[in-house]
């Protein structure tokens, strides 16, 4: 252990992390990073594979990201928000209303996802009061979904692994059974179903929508729970079923917007509109801190009133419409115009899936490698035919997980699934060592 790693551990708790196995794999100190590479201070290589939590969207020290922050830290930091604007925020408001699903108009600014679902459900409560809906308080999410860490994010999510020991603390909310697509207990398969799985939500809209405000859904893609697939048929019956029973439908597309799925945004693959979207991650390219709750102008005007009529929507945060996130945002919206990004990346995502499949899909414990845009899971199970995952005590996934650290490729785990989640720039060259890391990193913990 080196001297950094060391006060590094002397004074950091780290995120998402049991500290004491930093005694046998301490911190990585990262030095540096040039598009799908990280560098620590020891000189070696790491292929960054996960874009550092799904955020990293167009590579490390883009150049044009760079460009667009420096310009701006010469004329303005920061500034408050509330009755001042600037024309980063606005210019950036104006081109996202190019490009995100109809019918979304209005930009509410926070510093991260979490803080942005708070917004959307504090947002659609308040909307119902104030339009006399006043019995629609509660929420509805899919079960494995999640939306964040604060307490009104973790109510509305289902993994026990964040929220089980603050259930106390959390609303109440109604829990509809989420697509599984891998182990469908209708025996179907997501590419040609009819979402039979959709027949929970009919029975618990049937049953609570009176006193529902709003839906919240992570479109297409479930990622904690282990980047699970499910078909846009779901979205588009949810929406029906939103609009028949008036409930919001409220898209968690932080970190599957801005391409991440082959479209820029998730809702775009059903061809339906949420009410709230919220998006962050990708959306400064990983750069900074920044997140946007987007609404429509029938929600907006719900609030919209003299100041004395208590409408107001009174939720803030300091660093809301940062001016140096708003620059590295507008410069991730003109690197996604100009340079055909989405466009490479689905060539891209064709070629990294077929090597995965020809390197892996053969393996006796790869029970699936499902995949949408470029995001590819790898799902380790103890045998094919049940499909029966490991015992989550053997920590079967970090254990591969360190071992292709040890390769050069960051490869974190979400339980018994590893998954490749690139910067849409990555190369077919970068691509092939990443898989062929991969592969190795399986072989030596799971033999063939």
């Amino acid at each position: 252990m080196n001297e950094l790693q060391k006060k590094d551990l002397k004074y950091i708790w780290h995120p998402c992390s049991q500290m004491k196995d930093y005694e046998t794999l301490p911190p990585i100190i990262i030095e540096r990073g040039n598009g799908v590479y990280l560098y620590d201070n020891e000189g070696k290589e790491y292929i960054d594979i996960v874009s550092s939590w799904w955020c990293n969207l167009l590579g490390h020290c883009n150049p044009k990201i760079n460009e667009y922050i420096k310009n701006q830290l010469d004329s303005l930091e920061h500034v408050i928000f509330a009755n001042f604007s600037h024309e980063p925020a606005i210019q950036l408001c104006e081109e996202l209303s190019k490009i995100i699903p109809s019918g979304l108009k209005k930009f509410n600014f926070s510093d991260n996802g979490s803080a942005a679902v708070e917004c959307a459900l504090k947002m659609a409560f308040q909307y119902q009061y104030q339009t006399g809906n006043t019995k629609k308080t509660k929420f509805m999410c899919l079960t494995e979904g999640y939306h964040g860490e604060t307490i009104g994010a973790l109510s509305v999510g289902s993994m026990d692994l964040y929220a089980k020991i603050y259930k106390p603390m959390l609303m109440d909310t109604i829990h509809i059974e989420a697509p599984e697509c891998y182990r469908c207990p209708y025996g179907k398969c997501r590419d040609n179903c009819q979402c039979e799985c959709f027949e929970d939500a009919k029975k618990k809209f049937e049953k609570y929508a009176d006193s529902v405000c709003a839906m919240i859904v992570e479109p297409l893609l479930q990622g904690s729970a282990g980047m699970r697939i499910y078909p846009p048929l779901y979205l588009k019956k949810l929406r029906s079923l939103c609009d028949k029973y008036n409930v919001l439908l409220i898209a968690d597309e932080i970190a599957t917007g801005f391409g991440r799925t082959g479209k820029m945004f998730a809702f775009d693959h059903a061809e339906v509109s949420p009410d709230i979207m919220c998006i962050s991650k990708g959306l400064t390219g990983g750069y900074m801190p920044m997140a946007i709750t987007i609404t429509t102008d029938e929600i907006y005007n719900a609030f919209y009133a003299d100041y004395n009529e208590g409408k107001a929507f009174m939720h803030s945060h300091t660093y809301s419409g940062n001016p140096l996130g708003c620059s590295a945002a507008l410069a991730v919206q003109k690197i996604l115009r100009e340079d055909n990004i989405l466009e490479n990346a689905s060539q891209n995502a064709v070629y990294l899936h077929n090597k995965l499949t020809n390197a892996l899909k053969e393996h006796k414990n790869v029970g699936e490698i499902r995949h949408i845009g470029l995001i590819n899971a790898i799902e380790l199970v103890e045998d094919k035919t049940s499909k029966a995952g490991f015992d989550s005590k053997l920590r079967i996934g970090y254990q591969i997980y360190k071992k292709a650290l040890e390769y050069g490729l960051i490869l974190r785990p979400l339980g018994n699934v590893l998954y490749f989640n690139p910067p849409l720039i990555i190369n077919k060259e970068e691509i092939d060592r990443s898989v062929d890391i991969c592969t190795r990193a399986i072989n030596d913990i799971l033999s063939c």
